[in-house]
């Protein structure tokens, strides 16, 4: 594997407009591909906007999704990839012959379709149908993986994840700022991204406090760490629907250190060269080899009834 220069974005989607949302992956994919960068992502919803689809039927979900790879989004970013020369990884909801509904990521190069993944723990539809199985793809040799959202909260995922050989996981996020049980959480008031230049503090205090940056630097360094992976996360900035979110698009490499954080407020990217030595030298490669799955195979394998509660989409929709 020789050295890649990733490049992490994070921008203001529109809901439901697929042709500006994807106006702006094109501006921000070009200014990435002037800097040297091999690859680019985006975060979860993308191309179509993610926090309004809880209000969507099954026919508006249908008709907002697209079917892989032969969807418009799909051949827009290998014309985009193709003039840039550059991979892109971005989110939609897929829909399937049999109209199925799924939250989808792909990467998309100049040849087209590289990979596709289906989001494992979907909610913010009730017609979403989870995922099956994991995804590994190769990005100029480096083996990548990806997870979406709360796939990463379920440590299971992205440790099968690195032993299926991911050195790279992307994890494309639309999350922070919304209510939790978890002390500090909460929504960020939109008043506060109005008011942004004139006070940009305010709301880079709520930005950086528990109900955002403080909260993930709680975990996403240790899947990292504990996995010896690159973690390229990606979560959009500003309103996505009514909800206000706070970006910290970043790189953390396999010792759980950030390369690359976006900190503006604007639609940005942030870049960071990554190198292979750093999996073979962090200390979770030694210890993924010191594992002993004798003694917990049967544990972890064990019969159970997977029981999702997302707690701020439940308590929106009652108030």
């Amino acid at each position: 594997m020789k050295n890649l220069k990733v490049a992490t974005a994070q921008f203001e989607n529109k809901s439901g407009d697929k042709n500006y949302n994807l106006a702006v992956i094109e501006r921000l994919a070009e200014k990435a591909a002037k800097q040297g960068c091999d690859v680019i992502s985006f975060h979860e919803c993308s191309i179509t906007g993610y926090t309004f689809a809880r209000h969507l039927s099954k026919d508006q979900m249908l008709e907002l999704a697209e079917i892989i790879p032969t969807g418009e989004s799909i051949l827009k970013l290998t014309e985009i990839a193709q003039k840039n020369d550059i991979v892109l990884l971005a989110g939609l909801f897929e829909k399937d012959e049999n109209d199925n509904l799924f939250k989808a990521y792909v990467c998309v190069d100049k040849n087209g379709l590289v990979a596709k993944y289906r989001k494992l723990h979907p909610f913010i539809n009730p017609y979403l149908t989870p995922g099956d199985r994991y995804c590994i793809f190769e990005i100029k040799g480096w083996k990548c993986g990806i997870l979406i959202c709360y796939d990463n909260n379920i440590i299971e995922n992205v440790r099968a994840t690195k032993l299926l050989g991911a050195d790279i996981i992307f994890m494309p996020h639309v999350t922070m700022c919304t209510p939790s049980t978890r002390p500090g959480a909460g929504f960020v008031a939109p008043e506060l991204w109005e008011n942004r230049e004139a006070d940009p503090t305010s709301l880079r205090l709520e930005f950086d406090g528990m109900k955002g940056r403080d909260w993930l630097m709680k975990w996403l360094p240790a899947r990292a760490y504990d996995n010896a992976i690159y973690a390229v996360f990606s979560n959009p900035i500003g309103m996505d629907d009514d909800q206000l979110k706070n970006g910290c698009s970043m790189i953390v490499d396999p010792f759980g250190d950030i390369l690359a954080e976006c900190r503006s407020f604007d639609d940005s990217f942030a870049t960071a060269i990554i190198t292979p030595e750093k999996c073979i030298q962090a200390g979770g490669n030694r210890y993924i080899k010191a594992r002993r799955p004798e003694l917990y195979r049967d544990i972890i394998g064990q019969d159970h009834k997977s029981e999702q509660n997302v707690v701020w989409l439940n308590s929106d929709e009652k108030s």
